[in-house]
């Protein structure tokens, strides 16, 4: 998701990589559970995300849709993100006590936070939101630790590679009329996110069912 701000205006003004300590660590929060109310539909979640909540809660798409996720438009593409529930709009995976019942396979953009990406020509780099975490007195953590993600440079070079696949999508949409951009994002959804990975290794799959797309597409 796109936020037309200015760096400056969000961050301590420094651009980091996984090797960097950033000021982040909330100490395992303590249940505050306030970044997991209100965030309307940013939580947008990428195809890993889909695969490792339905490997850890064994929900394929159509189940989670039923409660825990939905669909909305980002940037002109058709993509899903994390259900609010009730009126205190929480996660759907929120528990009574105020934890993430999902927390060993929680998406990226969870993972993230306080964190965000700022995304270059050859990858992105990390910033500090310096104004969404309401935990005070935050310790620093290696951004790699933070993440807990195994393979963090196989990860990296993915999320990187989606979201350039997703801009050349997004430029496409513009030359389309209303049918052919449903059609598009009807296929997007199918080949990414609702037919089923069967391996238990995600890149590999992912890249042959990326380049099938892209060639399709002819992108």
């Amino acid at each position: 998701m796109k936020r037309n701000v200015e760096l400056s205006e969000i961050s301590d003004g420094r651009l980091y990589t996984a090797n960097d300590m950033v000021k982040a660590d909330c100490f395992d929060c303590q249940g505050c559970s306030a970044c997991c109310h209100g965030m309307g539909t940013s939580i947008v979640l990428d195809p890993m995300d889909i695969w490792r909540l339905q490997r850890g809660i064994g929900l394929d798409f159509a189940a989670l849709m039923e409660e825990y996720i939905e669909l909305n438009v980002v940037d002109g593409m058709i993509l899903p993100n994390l259900k609010l529930a009730g009126q205190t709009e929480a996660c759907a995976f929120l528990n009574a006590e105020g934890r993430c019942s999902v927390h060993e396979f929680r998406p990226g953009i969870c993972r993230l936070f306080p964190l965000g990406r700022y995304y270059e020509e050859e990858g992105f780099k990390y910033f500090l939101q310096i104004y969404e975490c309401k935990k005070e007195n935050r310790g620093k953590v290696k951004i790699k630790k933070w993440l807990g993600i195994p393979n963090l440079s196989a990860y990296e070079k993915y999320i990187a590679d989606w979201h350039r696949f997703l801009l050349d999508c997004e430029a496409g949409i513009q030359t389309l009329d209303e049918e052919n951009t449903r059609i598009l994002n009807l296929y997007v959804l199918k080949m990414f996110y609702q037919t089923a990975y069967e391996s238990e290794e995600f890149y590999g799959e992912f890249y042959e069912r990326l380049q099938q797309v892209k060639n399709t597409l002819g992108i």
